[in-house]
This record gives structure tokens, C-alpha cells and sequence, in this order.
């Protein structure tokens, strides 16, 4: 894309003559662009013409998105006001989404939060607010769900501007990546897909593209480990000593990635540097494409995130699928939990499930249960996102029937961002544990030991009497070691259940007895591969196939490994097949 002529000269300034503008003014620069402005008229109706007409898709509810423009110490691009307007119409023409603009921090208020699906930092640069409890409510209100959505100038957001000094990691770990080095802001760049079929690309139709716009070149914590990039310079094409530099523009990797997703915990993060010059947002294409990332962001656009870097062709096929494979933490339960996440990594799997009696770490000696610290969770998240795994489950014994306790629980598994707890409350404690379920969006799958430990839970009819008439995020752990051990056939039993299927603790025998115990799947009496395909032909989607290896305790990673190599291999096959 050229850049019109018609663009007001300011547009041009580069950042470097920027704040040499604002050091001769005393601080902040009152430009003409700057962000209390509103977009004209004629950027308007450039902006209405360019509009996507519809959705990509329908809302799962009314979506609320917040977009957040303050910037600190700066001047604001001229960009802020035209993306401002281009989200607000476009959310109104495609009923995707309304937009609620502020740069009042308070609005980082926890109740204040609640009204959104997720917040757009628009080209915040700057600190955009210190106060501690507002930080840990957008860090929570992300992990546990939230979107969170950035551009240009939001890599440099929470630092201490002038000079970007970092204030505010977590901040950085949420968006992917920090620094604002740059070339020219009309530097032309050709761009390719590092991920053609992913569902926010959609508008490139599988093409890469040239463009020109300020092309920032991020550093720490940006990483391929840690986030999916959609798309990145293609050095092989692009002149990068073009043009002025500002800043160091090298990488040793050589890699200039311009847009990714993640997920920090369960909540869906975007970022795009792209987005300095005001004409990005009446670029018809550009605006489908921030479209899309907006409904990813929001909840309704399913869309993968396994960093770059982990996947695999079985990965691939298991996201196609919809399944992911983790270890359940019992496996790993005679380590600390630390060292569960570290053997899960090297196993190269993205996915857990967290362990209540499990100790965290050497140097925070508590089991992993409600009543750790903020500063303790808050260690376990920079110790799951520096590994590149995320928790999807966790086992807790109980849930109490009292609101107090109840709450207390799902307050938990709020701020460790998890999607389904494995328990077995009291039968007379259901009543409560769905209240909750339903008003925090966290389903409980009712776990399953034997008949003596589990009466009720034991026997998947058992299970099925006891949600029936319930929320539909109450349903079933199964754990098959258990399961074959009764007697019970896994076939059998999931197609009792259905979609009461919640998560699986996945288990093969190597005899149906009392006294199995647990081999490599495939290779024992539980028929591993045909539950796969049972479960695949049931269309159900488990939160996790849980990876539980439940012998040789201390020495068993060769087993677990020859276990996810099994399912990787039944997983190919299905998702080849089911593309025939």
C-alpha cells in the first residue's frame, strides 16, 4: 500500500523528531493528531467505504469491547482517533461487537471490568497506570479469559516513556513482546503468512502482501516459544537497510515477526504492529483482518494458539481435530509442580493439568491449592509461560456445598486460568458447585475412583443421575484406569455419556483386573486406539486428553513419551481420514 499524498504532513515526523518536538515544549506534545482528537469527516466516510460487511462469525452473546487510548508522555499517533471510529463502525455494521472508548484508568476497575469481553490497548505508549490493584484485575481478567488486543505502538505500552524502561513485565508477557525499533514510517516491507490457514489470515486469502507502514522490530519476551506468529517480514524479499534506523533493528534469528495470538492462561491475546499511519484503518482488507483479530479476541472466532515453535505435524492435526494431549500432574505427583511443567515441556506437549496436594516449587514449598498469594500465582504463570505450557484442568478432592467455600474454590481456578476442575463434592453440594459453575464459565467434571471411594461418581449411570437436569458444565472426568479396573468398558461408557464427557484421565492396562497396571498406550488390554476413534466419531472434544501414567513412578518418561507417541499417531491418521 502507498501511503496517500493527501496524508497531513505531521504524519511523517519520525519518533526521533517527535520527542526532540516534546523536549522543546517541556513533556507532552499537544499535536494536532494527538489523541483527544476525533476523527473528521473525511476520514469518516474513507472509513465507512472500506467497512467489512459482515461478521466472520455470529456472536456467540452481545460482545463489549473496551478500547483503552491513553498514552503518557507522548503525543499519541495519528492513528488512535481513525482505528477509534474504524472499530466502533465496524462493530456496529456487523453486530460483532460495541465499543466503548475511555482513557480513564479506573475503568481497570475489577466490577468496572466485568461489562467487557476484552480491552484493546489502542497504541498506548507510555505508563498508562501504576496502581497495583488496577494491574493485577487486567492481569486476572485476562487469565482468566479475557481478550486482550494490541497495535503498534501497545509494545511500548507500560513503560516509562521517554526511553520505553520497562514497568510493567507481566504486561509484556500478555502482548508478546516489547521495544518500538523502526526504520522509516513508510518503509516498504513484503510480508509472508508464517500460517496461511489460520483463521484471523482469512482476509489475505493464503497470499503474502507488500506494504508500507513504521514496521517495529520487537525484542524480549518475544519468542516463538511463547506466541503463534500469523505473519513476519520476508527477509528473502525485503530491502531491510532501507531508509533511516532507529534503534537496534537486528535479531540473531532473523526474525521480524509483525503479528500473533496467544493465549496468556485462558485468555485470547492479538497484537499487530501495523497500524501507525491513520490510512491502515481505511484499508478495506486491513480492517477484515483487525476484524477478525477482534473476534478472536472477544470469544467468538476459534482460532489456535500453540506457540510456533511446538508445532508439529501431530499437533497440527490434533488442533484440526479440536483435541489437545497433556499430562495430568499425578503423573509427575512425587516432583514438585514446577518440575511436572519443566518434564512437560521437554516432552514437548503444551498442555497440563494442575495437582491440589501437589508441592509448587522448591522455593514456595505449599501444595498448589486456594490460599496461595498473588506473588505465588503469580510465579506459577511466568514459570508456565517461560516453558510455553498452559493449564487446562485440576484436581481438587472436593468442592464445598457452602457459598463461602464454594466461591473460594472458583476464585482459584479463576486466577489460575483454568477451564475445568476434576472432583467429586458431595452430591448435595451440586446445587452450589453449578451456581458456580455457570457464573464463572469453569465446568466440573466429577472424577471417578473405584466403587468404595467413589459411590456415587464410581459408575458413569452414577454420573449421569447425578447432573441430570444440571448446567451442561457439569459432567465427567473419566478416568479410565479406574473404569477397566470395575469392570467397565470405556466404549461403552462414553457412549452412556455422551457429551457429559468433560475431560479424560486416559489410562491403558495391561491386564482388565483389580491388578492392571499401567503400560503404553496401544500396548495393553484397554483398546486405546478404539476409544480414540470412538470419542472422534461421538464428535466430543474433551477439555483434555489427559496423559496419567500412574507407574514406575520416578523413571517413567519413556513410557509417557512411547504414550503421546501413540496418540500423535492415531491422531494423523483421524484427521486425515476425516479430510477424505
Amino acid at each position: 500500500m502507498n501511503i496517500p499524498d493527501s496524508h497531513p504532513r505531521q504524519l511523517h515526523l519520525t519518533r526521533r523528531a517527535f520527542l526532540g518536538r516534546a523536549a522543546a515544549t517541556g513533556g507532552l506534545l499537544a499535536a494536532p493528531w494527538a489523541f483527544g482528537a476525533e476523527a473528521g469527516e473525511a476520514e469518516r466516510q474513507k472509513i465507512e467505504a472500506a467497512l467489512p460487511a459482515n461478521a466472520f462469525v455470529k456472536p456467540l452473546k452481545p460482545r463489549k469491547l473496551l478500547i483503552f487510548d491513553l498514552n503518557v508522555n507522548y503525543g499519541g499517533h495519528g492513528s488512535i482517533r481513525t482505528a477509534n471510529l474504524a472499530f466502533t463502525l465496524m462493530g456496529q455494521k456487523t453486530g460483532a461487537f460495541e465499543t466503548v472508548v475511555s482513557r480513564d484508568p479506573a475503568v481497570f476497575q475489577r466490577d468496572s471490568l466485568r461489562q467487557f469481553d476484552a480491552v484493546f490497548f489502542n497504541n498506548t505508549v507510555g505508563n498508562c497506570f501504576t496502581d497495583p490493584e488496577l494491574r493485577q484485575n487486567l492481569v486476572e481478567f485476562v487469565y482468566a479469559g479475557g481478550g486482550l488486543m494490541g497495535v503498534h505502538g501497545t509494545t511500548v505500552g507500560f513503560t516509562q516513556w521517554p526511553g520505553a524502561k520497562e514497568d510493567f513485565p507481566e504486561f509484556g508477557l500478555m502482548i508478546g513482546a516489547r521495544g518500538a525499533n523502526h526504520r522509516a514510517n513508510d518503509e516498504h516491507v513484503f510480508i509472508k503468512l508464517d500460517d496461511p490457514e489460520h483463521p484471523v489470515l482469512a482476509p489475505f486469502g493464503g497470499q503474502g502482501f507488500d506494504y508500507r507502514d513504521e514496521f517495529f522490530r520487537v525484542g524480549e519476551p518475544y519468542s516463538r516459544n511463547r506466541v503463534r506468529v500469523l505473519f513476519s517480514i520476508d527477509t528473502e524479499k525485503t530491502d531491510l537497510k532501507q531508509g533511516p534506523a532507529y534503534g537496534k533493528l537486528e535479531r540473531a534469528d532473523n526474525d521480524f515477526a509483525l503479528a500473533w495470538a496467544r493465549n496468556y492462561g485462558r485468555g485470547r491475546t492479538f497484537y499487530c504492529t501495523i497500524a501507525h499511519h491513520p490510512a491502515v484503518f481505511w484499508d478495506a482488507r486491513m480492517l477484515r483482518f483487525y476484524l477478525a483479530a477482534a473476534q478472536f479476541v472477544l470469544g467468538d472466532l476459534p482460532a489456535p494458539t500453540i506457540p510456533s515453535a511446538k508445532l508439529t505435524p501431530a499437533i497440527r492435526a490434533q488442533e484440526k481435530l479440536g483435541w489437545r494431549l497433556g499430562i495430568e500432574a499425578y503423573t509427575f505427583h512425587k516432583f514438585t509442580l514446577f518440575e511436572a511443567i519443566e518434564k512437560t515441556a521437554q516432552l514437548g506437549l503444551p498442555f497440563m493439568g494442575g495437582l491440589s496436594f501437589q508441592k509448587v516449587s522448591k522455593d514456595i514449598p505449599k501444595n498448589f491449592e486456594p490460599g496461595l498469594t498473588d506473588d505465588e500465582l503469580r510465579q506459577i504463570r511466568f514459570k508456565l509461560d517461560a516453558t510455553g505450557v498452559r493449564l487446562l484442568t485440576y484436581y481438587i478432592q472436593d468442592i464445598p456445598g457452602d457459598e463461602a467455600g464454594c466461591r473460594k474454590v472458583f476464585e482459584f481456578g479463576r486466577k489460575i486460568g483454568i477451564e475445568t476442575f476434576m472432583s467429586e463434592p458431595k452430591p448435595e453440594a451440586l446445587g452450589t458447585v453449578e451456581k458456580f459453575c455457570d457464573e464463572y464459565g469453569i465446568n466440573v467434571a466429577l472424577h471417578n475412583h473405584d466403587q468404595k471411594a467413589s459411590p456415587v461418581y464410581w459408575h458413569p449411570d452414577g454420573i449421569l443421575k447425578a447432573c441430570q437436569g444440571r448446567s451442561k458444565r457439569l459432567g465427567a472426568c473419566a478416568d479410565l484406569g479406574y473404569w477397566m479396573r470395575a469392570g467397565i468398558d470405556p466404549i461403552k461408557a462414553v457412549n452412556t455419556l455422551k457429551d457429559r464427557l468433560l475431560t479424560v484421565q486416559m489410562h491403558d492396562l495391561h491386564d482388565l483386573s483389580a491388578a492392571g497396571h499401567d503400560v503404553p498406550w496401544g500396548t495393553g488390554a484397554g483398546k486405546s486406539e478404539q476409544f480414540f476413534r470412538e470419542v472422534h466419531r461421538l464428535g466430543l472434544k474433551p477439555t483434555m486428553w489427559g496423559l496419567e501414567y500412574s507407574y514406575n513412578w520416578l523413571e517413567s518418561m519413556p513410557e509417557i513419551a512411547k504414550c503421546a507417541e501413540f496418540f500423535n499417531k492415531v491422531s494423523l491418521e483421524l484427521a486425515k481420514e476425516g479430510g477424505r
